[in-house]
C-alpha cells in the first residue's frame, strides 16, 4: 500500500449481523481500524473469531474505538497477540471500562475452556481460550484515552474526534477526517430519554455515515421502566421465587439497580435481597460515580444504587447463591446468556416454575437469550439440555439503544446530507428496514453493505 492508493472503507464485521463491529480505512499509505469487536450469537459467526484476520494485524497503524462493549472491543487482545503494535484511541471512559471488560472476558474464556475440558463436552481434546486474561492485560498497554470534542491525529492525514453517544459510559460517535473527506461512525447510539445516560450529541456534517441498526425495524414500547418492573418483582416474591436477570455488566446492571432502589424506597416492591453477581459490574458501578458528566443520576441516587445490592465477588460466594432459597433477585452477566456466572444461576433456578428469568436488553440471534425470548423451554448449557420451567419475561423498557425513530431523528440533526449512509450492526431485517426509511424519509442514499465489502471513499461525495 502506498500514498497513491485510492482511499477505501472495508466492512470486516457488523455487516449482515449485529455483532463483530470492525471497519478498516485505508488511505495515504496507512490502515486505521474503527472498532475491533467479537462476533457473537450464531456458530458460523462465532467461528469468525478464530479465522485469520482479513488483513495482517501488524499492518494496521491504529485502532479507534467507539466504546467498550465486547462486540466493539473484544477482539483487541487477539489483534495485539497477532502483531498489532499501534495505539488504540478511545475516550477516557472507554479506556477505564476496557480495563475491566477485556481482562474479565479473557478470564471467562479461560474458565470456560477449563470447564469444558474437565466435563468433557467440547469436541476438542484440549479446548483453548480465544485469548487469556494475560493477553487482555497486555493489550491495555496500547490504549490511549481522550476527552470528548478534541481533535486527535491518529496517523498522518487522519484525525479523529469523539462525540458523546449516550448508551454507556465512554460511548462515542466518531468523526474521522481522512484526507479531505469526513467519515462518521455512530457506534452504538443511546436514547434521547434514558434513565441513566445523557442523550447523544447531534450528528456533524459528514461525507460518509456508518450507522448502527440494532433496532432499525422497530420502535421501543413507550413504557415506564419502573411500572414494568415492579409487578414482576411483587409477583415472583409473593410465591417465594428467585428472579435471575442476565444483564450487561456495564450500563444495564446499573440501570436495573437504579430502578430497583427507587422502587424499594417508595415501598412499591418488597425488600427482598438483591445480589450483583459480577465483579466487573461491581467495578463498573463504581465508575459511574467518577463520570457524573456523562449521566444524569445524582450523587445521592448513585449512592443508593450502589448500596442496594450485596456484591458477590468470589466463585465460592457465587456457588453459595445457588443453594439459597427465594425470594431474592440475582443480577449477573452476561446479558445475552452467552457465558459467565449467570449460566450457573439459570441451571440452578431455571427448572423451578416459582422462579423467573428477566431479559433486560437486546438478544442477538443465535444466543441463549434469544432462544429464551422466543419461548425455548430447554437451553443447551455445559454439554446438556437444561429444562426451563421458570417464568421468562422480556422487558420492553430497558434498552440502551436508540430505536428506528430515534436513529432517524438523530440523523435529522445533521446540518447537511451525507453522500451515502452505510447501515450496519443490525440483523438483515433491521438493517434493510432502516435503509429503506433513510431513503424514503430523508431522501439520502443508503445501503446495507456485505461482509468484507470494500468501497471507494472518492465515490462517496
Amino acid at each position: 500500500m502506498n500514498d497513491s492508493t485510492p482511499s477505501t472503507l472495508q466492512f470486516l464485521g457488523a455487516a449482515g449481523t449485529v455483532t463483530g463491529s470492525r471497519y478498516l480505512i485505508e488511505a495515504g499509505g496507512h490502515r486505521v481500524l474503527v472498532d475491533c469487536g467479537l462476533f457473537q450469537g450464531y456458530k458460523q459467526l462465532r467461528e469468525r473469531n478464530w479465522a485469520p484476520f482479513p488483513v495482517e494485524p501488524a499492518s494496521i497503524d491504529a485502532v479507534v474505538l467507539t466504546h467498550a462493549h465486547l462486540d466493539h472491543s473484544g477482539y483487541l487482545p487477539v489483534l495485539v497477540k497477532q502483531g498489532f503494535r499501534g495505539q488504540i484511541h478511545c475516550t477516557e471512559g472507554s479506556a477505564a471500562l476496557c480495563g475491566l471488560l477485556l481482562p474479565d472476558s479473557g478470564h471467562l474464556l479461560e474458565e470456560e475452556a477449563k470447564y469444558a475440558a474437565r466435563k468433557g463436552y467440547s469436541k476438542h481434546k484440549e479446548p483453548l481460550a480465544l485469548y487469556t486474561e494475560r493477553d487482555a492485560k497486555l493489550s491495555l498497554r496500547q490504549l490511549q484515552g481522550h476527552d470528548y470534542e478534541q481533535d486527535i491525529e491518529v496517523v498522518p492525514g487522519i484525525r479523529a474526534r469523539f462525540h458523546p453517544a449516550g448508551h454507556i459510559l465512554g460511548a462515542a460517535h466518531v468523526s474521522l477526517d481522512v484526507h479531505g473527506r469526513r467519515l462518521h461512525f455512530s457506534g452504538d447510539l443511546g436514547r434521547q430519554h434514558e434513565s441513566l445516560m445523557n442523550p447523544p450529541s447531534p450528528l456533524p456534517a459528514c461525507d460518509v455515515l456508518v450507522c448502527e441498526s440494532t433496532y432499525g425495524n422497530r420502535a421501543h414500547v413507550p413504557i415506564d421502566q419502573e411500572a414494568e418492573l415492579a409487578p414482576i418483582v411483587r409477583r415472583v416474591a409473593s410465591r417465594g421465587g428467585v428472579i435471575v436477570i442476565p444483564a450487561f455488566a456495564v450500563g444495564r446492571a446499573q440501570g436495573l439497580m437504579l430502578h430497583l432502589a427507587r422502587l424499594r424506597e417508595r415501598g412499591e416492591i418488597p425488600a427482598v435481597p438483591v445480589f450483583l453477581n459480577s465483579p466487573m459490574a461491581v467495578d463498573a458501578t463504581r465508575l459511574y460515580h467518577d463520570h457524573h458528566g456523562e449521566h444524569h443520576v445524582s450523587d445521592e441516587e448513585c449512592r443508593r444504587m450502589y448500596e442496594l445490592a450485596t456484591f458477590v465477588n468470589s466463585v465460592e460466594e457465587s456457588k453459595a447463591l445457588n443453594r439459597r432459597r427465594g425470594p431474592m433477585i440475582i443480577i449477573s452477566a452476561s446479558g445475552m446468556v452467552t457465558g459467565g456466572r449467570v449460566l450457573h444461576h439459570i441451571e440452578a433456578f431455571g427448572p423451578d416454575d416459582r422462579n423467573a428469568i428477566l431479559l433486560a436488553g437486546y438478544q442477538a440471534g443465535g444466543t441463549r437469550g434469544a432462544a429464551l425470548s422466543a419461548g425455548a423451554r430447554t437451553l443447551r448449557m455445559f454439554g446438556r439440555e437444561v429444562l426451563i420451567r421458570a417464568e421468562v419475561v422480556q422487558l420492553q423498557g430497558f434498552s440502551g439503544h436508540a430505536d428506528a425513530d430515534e436513529l432517524l431523528a438523530w440523523m435529522r440533526t445533521a446540518p447537511s446530507a451525507p453522500g451515502v449512509v452505510y447501515v450496519t450492526h443490525g440483523e438483515p431485517d433491521a438493517a434493510d428496514a432502516l435503509r429503506a426509511r433513510i431513503q424514503r424519509e430523508l431522501g439520502w442514499r443508503a445501503r446495507a453493505p456485505e461482509h468484507l465489502e470494500q468501497v471507494l471513499l472518492e465515490a462517496a461525495r
